[in-house]
């Protein structure tokens, strides 16, 4: 990795051309765990930068369109989200923001690679210091594995994974949304990491085929984080009980402190499709 200049995206669609190139100052940390190569660079124009096996996973300019929304989202469709899973997430940033909700008394992560956990620790401790807060229980296990003995546990399970290659492809199966659904309480909701409408129209479309399977009530929304492959990201909203527009709970939306882009009238706008995909679900 060279230290003037790196390019990031979907390392596997290197092919199509698909990478921004920026500049960097410093290559701060590298470690190589049993699962992942991780780098920690830093971006005069998006600070601190992590990057696990060539893909971008966050950057400080812009973390927040993504965490503030796979977070708000889901906890403010569910009218008691007390126990709340996240599979992956060990950035802590996700974590953060659940933290914001009084409503939630207990946060399980499940992450597989515990040294992506200690390099966030050490690195963005802005989003890796929810980690130490009482209500926040660690286990590093495998999230498919981890879900076979939590039956009927969880209020919300959040997926923050990352894309389905390499260590994270077990994350976007039928069988392990099924263990999602068997995780869940009989009102909970699943909010997963969905790619982008853009540039993985084939891999939504096939994933929704056997969510909607699974949960009576499935949607897409999407975010910006102008670091992520298209310049956005998406998720899917699968829930046995309440929906993310019709259930949503503006008044718990408005009272969640420190945002920087998650908002109540961004949360209706998220799930408001361009034309050439709402026919994708």
């Amino acid at each position: 990795m060279s230290q003037i200049d790196l390019w990031f995206g979907e390392q596997y669609g290197r092919e199509n051309g698909r990478y921004l190139n920026i500049k960097l100052d410093n290559v701060l940390e590298k470690i190589v765990s049993p699962f992942q190569e991780i780098y920690v660079v830093n971006s005069p124009a998006f600070g601190k930068v992590l990057i696990n096996d060539g893909v971008v996973m966050l950057t400080e300019a812009d973390e927040a369109g993504y965490h503030e929304m796979i977070a708000h989202v889901p906890l403010c469709s569910h009218p008691e989200p007390r126990e709340v899973l996240v599979i992956g997430g060990g950035d802590g940033g996700t974590v953060r923001e659940l933290l914001k909700h009084p409503q939630v008394k207990r946060v399980d992560i499940c992450e597989i690679d515990g040294m992506v956990i200690e390099i966030c620790r050490k690195h963005f401790p802005n989003l890796a210091n929810s980690f130490s807060h009482e209500k926040v229980h660690i286990y590093l296990e495998d999230g498919a594995k981890f879900l076979t003995t939590r039956k009927g546990q969880y209020d919300v399970i959040i997926v923050d994974s990352t894309d389905p290659i390499g260590p994270g492809a077990t994350l976007f199966t039928e069988q392990f949304y099924r263990s999602i659904s068997s995780s869940l309480k009989e009102d909970g909701i699943a909010v997963s990491q969905m790619e982008s409408i853009f540039w993985h129209t084939e891999f939504i479309q096939n994933t929704f085929l056997y969510l909607k399977k699974i949960f009576p009530i499935t949607t897409y929304y999407y975010t910006m984080v102008p670091t992520y492959p298209s310049g956005m990201i998406g998720f899917s909203f699968c829930s046995k009980k309440y929906h993310p527009i019709e259930d949503f709970i503006v008044e718990r939306a408005e009272e969640i402190p420190d945002l920087r882009y998650y908002h109540s009238e961004l949360h209706r706008a998220a799930f408001q499709l361009p034309s050439f995909a709402k026919n994708i679900f």
